[in-house]
């Protein structure tokens, strides 16, 4: 076992471990007994209770203890040991691998591990078992338990910040003509002291806005794709909202919790506006708050993280309400128009029927007979 050095510190964390999902392989093990018992008599009791379990924790020397992962700031160059309790829970003897691979997050940001076989590059290299290997097998009775010694070892060229990484038991079965490989693992994050850079960002965002029949209510959805950059695991306390002319908020304000991002990582998200009415002009807007877990070295001030976008919210129906109105309006108007230019002629009209009248009563009489 390699001792650990001064300039190296284990970290305990509340964080609850990795553990990839088993299998449902004890329901198909257990239907397969009852089969072979169908066809051989012998030992098929047996066969039908066995079910295969794995389980891993860090712990002491002498066992588990109260850690839920492995967080340790080591030195370049220095090294740190540590113990790992492996546990086989079922009831068939098992034979497991025990190793190191590197981290990263997934699509949808969960914490994800290499594949089984594929080579690590980073923190996932540093570990070293028994005799300094890469990785051990531990041949385990059912319902019994060992505590694996390991070491990590920091390259004295690693660069500072943060590195992931899992340690994992393997084991794997056949199963007809393929193996399935069943894996567990716990989180572990290794900090190399140096110049911490957090750099969360947004990199880009737009938004769409959903109307409603009502013109005062809606929804904006802004889409938004946030890209870890810098060296330090973050997370972030998030809000999105709308503002429209002059400044004046439009809408509910949207509150979200961006889990963690390791360094290199990029997610995008959708965050949704309630209650936006249909003012026309838009502008969503997204702040991020970055922020490190409690248990994890401060890397300093965390700059909060803005950007805005334009998005249109044209109120359809009012607009046509509106051109409806201007339509009866000037339908009316024209109307209007052209009746006082009817009612005028007429009026023309009788005032010059009326004067050729008066003329003609007030016209003196000719008169043809002889005197």
């Amino acid at each position: 076992m390699l001792p650990s050095t001064p300039s190296a510190r284990a970290i305990r964390s509340d964080r609850r471990p990795l553990a990839n999902a088993v299998p449902r392989l004890a329901a198909a093990l257990a239907a397969l007994a009852l089969v072979l018992g169908a066809s051989t008599l012998a030992a098929a009791p047996a066969l039908a209770d066995d079910t295969d379990g794995i389980s891993g924790s860090p712990s002491g020397e002498t066992g588990a203890d109260t850690r839920s992962r492995f967080s340790y700031e080591v030195a370049p160059g220095q090294q740190i040991l540590d113990y790992y309790e492996v546990s086989n829970t079922g009831t068939t003897p098992q034979v497991m691998k025990i190793y190191g691979t590197d981290a990263y997050n997934t699509e949808d940001g969960s914490y994800g591990l290499l594949e089984t076989g594929a080579a690590p590059t980073d923190a996932g290299s540093w570990f070293g078992f028994i005799n300094g290997a890469a990785e051990v097998d531990l041949p385990l009775e059912p319902g019994t338990s060992q505590v694996v010694p390991f070491s990590v070892t920091v390259p004295s060229d690693a660069a500072p910040g943060d590195h992931a990484a899992g340690i994992v038991i393997s084991v794997a079965t056949p199963d007809g003509q393929i193996v399935v490989d069943r894996r567990v693992a716990t989180r572990v994050y290794v900090r190399v002291p140096g110049e911490l850079q957090p750099a969360l960002s947004i990199s880009s965002i737009a938004a769409d806005y959903n109307g409603e029949v009502n013109p005062l209510d809606g929804t904006t959805d802004i889409t938004f794709t946030v890209t870890n950059a810098g060296n330090v695991a973050l997370s972030a306390d998030m809000v999105a909202g709308v503002k429209t002319y002059f400044g004046i908020g439009a809408g509910e304000l949207s509150r979200q919790e961006l889990s963690e991002m390791l360094p290199g990582a990029t997610r995008t998200i959708t965050m949704t506006v309630p209650g936006v009415a249909q003012l026309g002009y838009l502008n969503p807007y997204v702040t991020l708050q970055p922020r490190v877990d409690a248990d994890a070295m401060d890397p300093g001030a965390l700059d909060q993280v803005n950007r805005d976008t334009v998005a249109f919210a044209v109120p359809w129906l009012l607009l046509a309400a509106l051109v409806l109105a201007a339509l009866v309006w000037g339908f009316l108007r024209i109307r209007r128009v052209r009746d006082e230019k009817t009612a005028r002629e007429w009026i023309a009209y009788t005032q010059a029927e009326a004067r050729r009248a008066a003329l003609e009563e007030s016209a003196p009489v000719v008169s043809n007979e002889p005197r």
